[in-house]
């Protein structure tokens, strides 16, 4: 069964790879961030549109591994249309799964960012799976 699991999990993070979503630049008035890993060279450039408290647009440019842009994907998609709150809650969910955290996944519907879950196996793998979730907590940054 764990095995048919990881094997869904793969295909998520593969389509996400190599279809992404939200690839692009926010044209306008947006906040952009540029964050990079130095230890395998992923690199992200994330725009974020937010109007009131509300998350809009997010975006993302950049190159780097399979999990990397994938998770800057999946992210994209999860944070639209949440509040900033809201996003930067779901960030420290994030956080927490890829370090073997279980959630309430009832109260959170994290998507297809649950495929993100298996990186607890290869540590040296977090830091690609968080680049784009540190960027949009940057960028979200309120303090």
């Amino acid at each position: 069964m764990q095995s048919n699991l990881d094997a869904l999990y793969r295909q998520v993070i593969m389509d996400h790879y190599k279809n992404p979503r939200n690839r692009g630049e926010i044209v306008g008035d947006a906040l952009t961030v540029n964050m990079n890993n130095p230890s395998c060279g992923d690199k992200i450039q994330l725009h974020l549109k937010v109007d009131g408290d509300v998350v809009r647009d997010a975006r993302f440019t950049g190159e780097g591994c399979s999990i990397s842009l994938s998770s800057a994907s999946m992210m994209t998609e999860t944070v639209m249309g949440k509040t900033v709150d809201e996003a930067l809650e779901l960030s420290g969910i994030f956080f927490g799964i890829v370090q073997g955290e279980d959630y309430d996944d009832e109260k959170y519907d994290l998507g297809d960012v649950e495929a993100l879950q298996g990186v607890t196996k290869f540590p040296a793998r977090i830091k690609c799976a968080t680049l784009a979730w540190k960027a949009m907590e940057k960028g979200l940054d309120k303090d």
